[in-house]
């Protein structure tokens, strides 16, 4: 309970909370709110610069010290935000890396971008969001408003966030406001960025809703609205769910009619020509992204709770999982039947490590999964990635940090039996590749445009 007791000649300390809130939605209207991204990375910082193009002045808080370091100095840790973007937003004042807690005390609005993971017994790992959390706790005043953007099952904004936050002794609604935005972010994608992807908005309160939808009114071109923090969470996750089940169709597909001398890509595009009731989707060497290897399984994890299963989501799960060993499987028959030539002793080119084209963006990528699965069988492989230099750490395969990749000259490529294309980027070029590999294993489509020797190349 909050003293209401009035200071002598000033308003109760009720009065000064509620004014300081109606103060926030007041700089808000105006884009005078001072702004903290929590979480500087593929989420974050693209946050971050939309956010101070729209106007406001921007805090990024990380508590990777090299990452501020990097940013005070204009340069991004991330591949899809250009240093010369950082640069530019430190130049106009408005971006202001921090490393320390106790400016977010300074901010009006404070957007949570931490990761979500799964641990390894597929169970939600939320412990960056119960650190930040912790960390708000003992900074938070009255009239912030507070968004978390991570994407989690229905129920954490309310469930565990706001407990953390209270322990401040302010209470959502009265206080502080909380609300819950999922993250749409594509890394790469050309079409659509930051401030043009539309933003689902859920708050448990009316003052807390009004102040987010005018926080990315500001920022995004369309605000969807919906009832509460625990809807907003389920858009997310049924979003990338729809994604993971149509993937895990499609690759499905692509094995049965592989066996029937099929194109899958062929096919594919002849039913995407239908202008209704088909969308396309496409197989791949399995799943990769922050998104939908994982967040499909925190429904699944939260559903336990209501005693209902899961039946497609795990099951796609099941089948996309199992790809990288069936491409590794395709080669291995592939290198025998036109090599005559064993898995085992064979030299193989990895083309491509990040999880999806042109960008450096390496979270749960299956190529390193398919490297490791050739490594066990017995195979020699290296790997070319224009975008990744160098393998960095990962939780899943940290014994792969610091391998470098080799350069995609003549010389190199005559060195090896197979290349297996695990990414398309485009500044590859697979004619060059498949003029100087005999055997080039393609699970991206990416040689269709390939005219010359096109029987070294085989689909898998």
């Amino acid at each position: 309970m909050h003293d209401t007791k009035t200071i002598p000649g000033g308003p109760s300390r009720e009065r000064r909370e509620q004014d300081a809130v109606a103060r926030l939605i007041g700089r808000l209207e105006v884009r005078q709110a001072q702004l903290a991204v929590v979480g500087l990375g593929y989420v974050g910082l693209p946050l971050a610069a939309a956010a101070c193009h729209a106007g406001f002045g921007v805090m990024g808080f990380d508590v990777d010290a090299s990452k501020i370091s990097k940013l005070k100095l204009g340069q991004s840790p991330v591949g899809t935000v250009p240093n010369e973007a950082v640069a530019a937003i430190i130049a106009d004042g408005r971006f202001s890396p921090i490393g320390e807690p106790s400016e977010l005390a300074n901010a009006d609005v404070i957007i949570i971008c931490v990761p979500t993971p799964l641990d390894h017994h597929r169970n939600p790992d939320l412990s960056f969001i119960e650190g930040t959390g912790r960390m708000l706790a003992k900074v938070l005043r009255p009239g912030q408003l507070v968004v978390l953007e991570s994407t989690t099952y229905p129920g954490t904004t309310q469930e565990v966030l706001r407990p953390l936050l209270e322990q401040s002794g302010l209470s959502v609604g009265a206080d502080f406001l909380l609300a819950y935005s999922p993250e749409r972010e594509d890394p790469g994608n050309k079409s659509f960025g930051s401030s043009t992807i539309p933003r689902v908005v859920g708050a448990d309160d009316p003052l807390s809703r009004t102040a987010a939808e005018l926080l990315y009114g500001a920022i995004v071109s369309r605000v969807v609205p919906v009832s509460s923090t625990r809807a907003a969470e389920a858009v997310k996750l049924t979003e990338n769910i729809f994604r993971l089940v149509n993937i895990a169709l499609v690759n499905e597909l692509k094995v049965i009619l592989g066996k029937m001398d099929i194109d899958i890509w062929e096919v594919i595009e002849g039913a995407k020509s239908k202008p209704f009731g088909f969308m396309p989707f496409y197989p791949g060497p399995g799943l990769g992204g922050h998104c939908i290897p994982i967040d499909p399984f925190y429904l699944t994890w939260k559903a336990r709770e209501f005693d209902t299963p899961t039946r497609f989501i795990e099951l796609a799960g099941e089948v996309n999982a199992a790809v990288p060993r069936q491409v590794v499987t395709a080669l291995a028959e592939a290198l025998s039947r036109h090599r005559r030539k064993s898995l085992n002793g064979a030299r193989v080119l990895l083309v491509g490590l990040a999880y999806k084209k042109n960008v450096d963006d390496m979270r749960e990528s299956p190529s390193l999964t398919i490297m490791k699965l050739l490594a066990e069988q017995g195979a020699a492989v290296d790997y070319h990635d224009p975008h990744i230099p160098i393998i960095p750490v990962t939780r899943d395969h940290p014994d792969l940090a610091g391998v470098e990749g080799v350069a995609l000259t003549s010389a190199v490529l005559a060195r090896y039996d197979a290349a297996l294309i695990c990414t398309d980027h485009d500044a590859i070029d697979y004619q060059a590749l498949v003029n100087c590999v005999p055997l080039v294993a393609d699970s991206r489509n990416a040689t269709r445009a390939v005219t010359e020797r096109r029987e070294r190349i085989v689909m898998v």
